[in-house]
């Protein structure tokens, strides 16, 4: 069975970037089994977890393993009740602030093909087309109040597996904190909202809400 979540949910109850997880990641064996459902599903990514007592697990795209994502292991962290995840990249605290799921990764993990740009405005990210012309993971953003950190953002992962624009990107958050050594409130997609801060060591805190969607 599969049970679909949405992560970084906003305020409003609405958005959030629709995420699959296989309790019983020992159900679908092996990579071409777990690449066929991600597509089938079509999803951004599906998590399957491969022992949910230590928090291991196993992050999909419809075309590609990946070694970390943020909403993926927030969903799952909320699915779970864990307070520590390990995909491949590494080992994942957990923790709660009030509705918020938040993990603590380090920046290198959101990997180096993940590019960032700035737009003069709001308007002009709202405009782009999706995806925008190019190729290689963009992450199109602006300053909606930069005295208070709030960004407006989009995410085109442009791999070529149908999957034109990301609801909400925790990686794709998790770069840009880093990059502006700042605490960011990121409301990106249609209506999602996503929360960050860097720590003192290098790392960044990423966090938002999880809503059950169906199974």
């Amino acid at each position: 069975m599969v049970e679909v979540v949405r992560v970084f949910v906003g305020e409003d109850g609405r958005g959030g970037n629709p995420l699959g997880v296989v309790r019983d990641g020992a159900s679908v064996p092996g990579d071409g089994q777990r690449r066929a459902l991600a597509a089938q599903l079509g999803f951004s990514e599906t998590v399957f977890v491969d022992d949910a007592a230590r928090g291991v697990v196993d992050i999909w795209t419809p075309s590609v393993r990946m070694p970390f994502a943020g909403h993926p292991l927030i969903g799952t962290a909320w699915l779970l009740g864990a307070d520590i995840l390990r995909p491949p990249a590494g080992e994942v605290p957990v923790h709660r602030d009030g509705e918020d799921v938040r993990i603590t990764a380090r920046p290198e993990w959101a990997g180096s093909g993940r590019r960032t740009q700035r737009y003069g405005s709001v308007a002009e990210v709202d405009a782009l087309p999706a995806p925008p012309p190019g190729e290689g993971w963009l992450y199109a953003w602006a300053w909606e109040d930069e005295e208070a950190g709030r960004v407006r953002a989009r995410g085109f992962p442009r791999r070529g597996d149908g999957i034109a624009e990301d609801e909400a990107t925790g990686a794709a958050a998790l770069t840009l904190t880093a990059e502006l050594a700042r605490p960011l409130d990121i409301r990106q997609g249609a209506a999602s909202r996503i929360r960050t801060r860097p720590l003192p060591d290098g790392r960044v805190e990423v966090g938002g809400r999880v809503r059950r969607m169906a199974d």
